[in-house]
């Protein structure tokens, strides 16, 4: 049996999403319409959800069911992955209902869409893990919790966004360290100085933060600075840091 190549599986994925036709929704009253795509939605059918919801979206954009609608193809649009649907959704429900009472399950929403972006195909299918890889998506995502939290502290959502920053801190704190091994392998040591010195002022709690002291130490001595180098020191024995 011939091993499928990385090429291989990506045309088969592309030519499977190809090869799907898009179900044409019936032209029904919107609330029959509406129960319609809340059983789809209840069964994890979200394609299905989606066409009616958008179908829904587009033909009653002032209708009764509008906000709710623009809800539900938010929620449904991150469980099939649809992650650039999803936020844009977010961002026009946002500007158009500024004081909706369910902002905070959007903010948190937004953060979990911006948390999925942080993953690739790729990766996923290969079971990589990169912490090199561009975190803008984390970024964003640690905007959204951080919102949440600032404006909405008593949110359903607030507990479970707290732990996500935590996550979202060390996942940014790894890429800046990532960032910094590289500048070690380049000989780039002022460099390597100054992002060891933001990792420890931006994410002082993190095992990142200890981690990079080895690098900055390297990075002295090689300048052969050794007074900061010797504060180095001294900072990795307190933190337990080997040398």
């Amino acid at each position: 049996m011939k091993r499928l190549t990385l090429s291989s599986l990506l045309a088969i994925s592309l030519l499977a999403g190809c090869s799907s036709t898009e179900e044409v929704v019936p032209d029904i009253p919107p609330s029959e319409l509406y129960q319609e795509a809340q059983v789809s939605l209840n069964e994890g059918s979200w394609n299905t959800a989606i066409q009616k919801l958008e179908a829904l979206d587009s033909r009653y954009p002032f209708g009764a069911y509008s906000e709710q609608v623009q809800l539900d193809l938010i929620y449904a649009y991150y469980k099939n992955d649809d992650l650039a649907l999803g936020e844009a959704t977010i961002d026009r429900f946002m500007r158009m209902n500024p004081g909706h009472p369910e902002m905070d399950w959007v903010l948190y929403m937004r953060g979990l869409t911006n948390m999925a972006q942080d993953r690739s195909f790729i990766h996923d299918m290969l079971n990589m893990d990169r912490e090199d890889r561009d975190p803008e998506p984390v970024r964003r995502a640690f905007v959204d919790f951080r919102r949440l939290l600032d404006r909405y502290p008593d949110s359903d959502y607030a507990a479970d966004a707290a732990k996500r920053l935590v996550a979202l801190k060390n996942r940014l704190a790894d890429y800046e360290l990532a960032t910094a091994d590289f500048y070690v392998r380049r000989e780039a040591w002022v460099a390597v100085i100054n992002r060891c010195q933001q990792i420890q002022r931006d994410f002082p709690d993190t095992d990142a933060a200890k981690k990079s002291l080895p690098l900055m130490l390297k990075a002295y001595e090689e300048l052969k600075l050794e007074e900061p180098a010797q504060r180095t020191r001294e900072l990795m024995k307190l933190n337990g840091v080997d040398a």
